[in-house]
């Protein structure tokens, strides 16, 4: 009819259908694979239909309850040994002008970023009933402490996750104003007052953000207890036992375990939001902190004590470099340093170096490809549905490796699609596991720029699609990449995932080193570690060129 406005026709564009491909991927390999964990830990091959019987299994019997008792005790425990550390150690390199600051800053990142088994590898190298270490102690009459059982696993965990602990709540330093702090001095506080009272607890949502991701990492990791633990089984370990092992005869129950573990991460993040929520501080850091000139004794002390927690942590690496040079007969006799490993896993386990590199390098095309598109929609195309994909996408974030390969082996092992066993599955696990941190990356370098080199495109008549291809996203690159090498190294790292996938011809690094070292093959295993500590620092140091230093973790 006249005079009646007519409403434009919606017509769905480029970004429609690259939502729409985006929520169709994660629902199956997300939502469907969780999916199937949960209906299948509420059956039982002891009781017909759908019951609670696993649950009330695991509450019931020491066998598996105590596994979760050890668990939130290495957790937590790690949590206040990192924390006791990760915090003074911020503190003083950001406060004080401590000698070599930035190589120190590198090397804690680069000891965060190696995997957690190979350090654990190391201490049994070194600590181990035939340590270094031991025999040492032992010429000299006295006991090595064991690295074994609980306090060995805390021992590992604390020296490779305290940079956790220490990147954000120096990146929270660094932000306060010293107008907060100069007003407790001029009230007549001490220092130590001044940071129990002022500092502290406006840095504490950076420290709770810290020791949440400790707690994650501690609770999803498997290497590490299974190589140390000796009986004390945590649930990772027992998740493996009851679904892979040789002896594993109850999926449903690994299922059960699976759930279990996904509400204990889910908790604690809920847990750290209500704190945060509740004590978050806005500050215009105008003025940032001014580092303070310490001399003589006073600097020394100082950096003291941060020079031997970071030589402690970064000693794995140079362990494994150096063992990986060692040949040793069968019974552990030294028979020279040559490169007699290098040519055993190049002969024997050449097929699981490819299949690192190649499954790693195919991940991280469709990362940073979906991380593009994913990071765009989040910033620029924000609503409910961007709101829904960026929750999804970090979804498994929080989910341990071990319970994403059981949850991938229940939903793909049948008709219609069956990917266990193949090359795919163990792609699939890297990219929806390793995705958060470009997109994060990615999200974080899109809010810094302007939206008007955008629009100026368009209005120079260049389409919004065109737009984004042939300004946005090469500007994006920079941001995308970095978080793209950085899922790069956990991909080429990842054990968790990878032990409960793999299939023989689908064998990675990763699961040699683990398997060599149950062998105790520690030469062959040094080797396959040392290649990928050299590949991590190589990465890093490519990160640090595109970051120009300032490295961000997820």
């Amino acid at each position: 009819m006249k005079g009646e406005k007519v409403k434009a026709r919606w017509k769905p564009d480029f970004w429609f259908f690259t939502k729409l491909a985006v929520i169709l991927a994660m629902c199956l390999f997300i939502v469907y694979p969780f999916y199937t964990i949960l209906t299948k830990s509420v059956f039982s091959n002891k009781v017909e239909g759908i019951t609670l019987y696993n649950f009330i299994r695991f509450f019931t019997k020491p066998y598996y309850y105590r596994t979760l008792f050890h668990s939130m005790a290495v957790c937590f425990t790690t949590v206040l040994t990192t924390a006791l550390i990760g915090v003074p150690i911020a503190y003083l390199m950001t406060r004080y002008n401590i000698p070599g600051k930035k190589m120190l800053h590198i090397f804690i990142i680069m000891s965060l970023m190696s995997p957690p088994f190979i350090g654990a590898y190391s201490w049994i190298i070194l600590m181990g009933r035939n340590g270094l270490l031991a025999k040492l102690f032992a010429s000299v009459g006295l006991t090595a402490p064991t690295i074994y059982g609980k306090g060995g696993i805390i021992f590992v965990f604390t020296l490779h996750l305290f940079p956790y602990v220490y990147l954000y709540t120096s990146g929270a330093m660094n932000s306060i104003d010293s107008s907060l702090e100069e007003a407790a001095e001029n009230l007549g506080m001490n220092k130590l007052r001044r940071i129990w009272t002022v500092t502290l607890p406006v840095i504490l949502p950076s420290i709770l953000a810290g020791c949440i991701m400790v707690f994650m990492t501690c609770l999803a990791d498997f290497g590490t207890p299974m190589l140390l633990g000796e009986g004390y089984t945590v649930l990772p370990v027992l998740v493996y036992n009851e679904y892979m092992s040789e002896s594993a005869v109850n999926p449903y129950m690994a299922s059960t375990l699976s759930v279990i573990i996904v509400v204990c991460s889910l908790t604690m993040l809920g847990f750290q939001k209500l704190v945060v929520d509740k004590r978050n501080y806005m500050m215009s850091s105008l003025r940032p902190p001014q580092e303070a000139q310490l001399h003589g004794w006073k600097r020394f002390l100082a950096a003291l004590p941060i020079y031997l927690i970071v030589a402690l942590a970064f000693l794995p690496q140079i362990v494994v470099v150096c063992q990986s040079f060692i040949e040793r007969s069968f019974s552990g006799v030294v028979k020279g340093i040559n490169l007699n490993n290098y040519r055993s896993i190049l002969s024997r386990l050449g097929q699981n170096i490819k299949n690192t590199y190649t499954f790693s390098l195919i991940a991280i095309v469709f990362i940073v490809i979906v991380g593009i598109l994913v990071s765009y929609i989040i910033v620029r195309k924000k609503g409910k549905v961007a709101n829904l994909i960026d929750t999804l996408i970090m979804f498994p974030y929080v989910i341990p490796g071990s319970v994403l390969g059981i949850g991938l082996i229940v939903a793909f092992n049948r008709k219609p699609i069956i990917l266990v066993g193949t090359s795919a599955i163990m792609i699939i696990s890297y990219i929806v596991r390793k995705l958060p941190y470009t997109v994060r990356s990615g999200s974080a370098f899109l809010y810094q720029m302007d939206p008007y080199v955008e629009e100026a495109s368009i209005n120079l008549g260049v389409s919004p699609m065109k737009t984004f291809f042939t300004v946005t996203s090469r500007m994006m690159l920079p941001g995308v990449m970095s978080g793209a090498v950085l899922s790069w190294i956990t991909c080429i790292n990842e054990l968790s995932s990878s032990i409960m996938l793999y299939s023989g011809k689908t064998s990675t690094i990763s699961v040699a080193i683990y398997q060599e070292v149950v062998r105790m093959s520690d030469g062959t295993a040094a080797a396959l570690a040392t290649i990928l500590t050299v590949t991590t620092i190589i990465s890093l140091l490519i990160v640090f060129r595109l970051t120009k230093g300032k490295v961000k973790i997820v």
